[in-house]
């Protein structure tokens, strides 16, 4: 799943844009360690928060794009 990072004139909207694509890449990142190393701990732990952050009510409040939504994506595409 590709992130579009559209600018627009609205800063904030950018910077919550640029959060939420730095956290989809990190998850990312974590997902791909854990299958290479299943028994991964800092990679599970990784992911876990990051999984708490796309469920998170700061979340919501930087988009509305479902946290579960995007967490099933970004796992389909590992």
């Amino acid at each position: 799943m590709a992130i579009v990072n559209k600018q627009t004139g609205d800063p904030y909207e950018n910077l919550a844009n640029a959060v939420i694509a730095q956290a989809a890449e990190d998850y990312r990142a974590a997902l791909k360690k854990i299958k290479a190393h299943p028994k991964n701990k800092d990679a599970i732990d990784e992911a876990l928060r990051i999984e708490r952050f796309f469920r998170s009510g700061w979340y919501q409040r930087l988009t509305n794009v479902d946290g579960e939504f995007l967490i099933r994506k970004l796992q389909e595409n590992i």
